[in-house]
């Protein structure tokens, strides 16, 4: 097998059982509807763990741009090979959506909830605040980057890795996936999101387009910086890269602490308004 085929069934894998719970958990009518945020948090890290089981040994088993390119930045995959990692990635969370759609079928026409149905594919913000949703998903996937740093400088059983990768899901779903569904991920939303704009999904409503950029661009982000700054801290190299990054980062969380302080403002504005 070569290392795209492996990163495109890897991926789709990982939509399949990712995605999959999802639509257990939202759809009406399935089994599993109502189950809650913990069975989605841990089907997300089983999707991971298998995976990393399915393709780990031809590929890495990256699965995800954000730590195919927090990888690349410090040194540690070739760039020449990033532009393949991420078609591949992107193709197999398509594919993997596809499935997903098959497998509940008769549950689209049953559920009304048009978000409902959106979140089996993507995700969307608890609360929308571009900026705060932004800082959410950069650190979401600056821990998960940084945290397979930490488990590769470890040594575990032979075969464990891969279970300890879908802990680190679990953990950051159960701890900072709260704001934004978590993504950490551009292929699993983009491929998905696309997936579901093309289908015909009875009732589906739109694909929310306009808040896709953030679960892209913030796992870009926060993966380098992951990459950038386990290096930093870890082994003394602090690039250029590690600077320009870390001062994005900086002015990103300055602008989320104003545009909430302006919100609370305006909330004070108006409540006094109407005293």
């Amino acid at each position: 097998m070569s290392e795209f085929l492996a990163e495109i069934i890897g991926t789709m894998i990982l939509i399949i059982f990712g995605g999959g719970v999802v639509g257990g958990v939202n759809l009406k009518k399935s089994i599993a509807e109502g189950a809650g945020w913990i069975v989605v948090t841990v089907g997300w890290g089983l999707a991971v763990t298998m995976g990393v089981y399915a393709v780990g040994s031809v590929s890495g088993a990256h699965l995800n741009p954000a730590v195919t390119l927090g990888f690349a930045a410090v040194g540690e995959f070739p760039w020449d090979k990033v532009p393949m990692y991420i078609t591949a990635q992107m193709i197999g969370a398509f594919i993997g959506a596809c499935i997903v759609f098959f497998q509940y079928l008769p549950h689209w026409r049953e559920t009304e909830d048009q978000g409902a149905k959106l979140a089996v594919f993507s995700t969307g913000p608890a609360i929308k605040s571009t900026y705060s949703n932004l800082v959410s998903e950069i650190i979401g996937t600056f821990v998960l980057v940084m945290g397979l740093m930490f488990i590769g400088a470890n040594q575990f059983t032979e075969g464990l890795n891969p279970a300890i990768v879908g802990l680190l899901i679990v953990a950051i779903g159960l701890s900072l996936g709260g704001t934004t569904g978590y993504a950490i991920n551009p292929a699993r939303d983009l491929g998905p999101r696309i997936a579901h704009a093309i289908l015909p999904i009875i009732g589906k409503g739109g694909s929310n387009w306009g808040y896709a950029w953030i679960p892209v661009i913030g796992p870009v982000i926060g993966g380098i910086y992951g990459g950038l700054f386990y290096h930093a801290i870890f082994t003394g190299d602090l690039s250029l890269a590690f600077w320009i990054v870390s001062a994005v980062i900086a002015v990103i969380l300055i602008a989320a602490l104003n545009s909430e302080l302006k919100k609370k403002n305006t909330q004070v504005s108006n409540v006094k308004k109407a005293i």
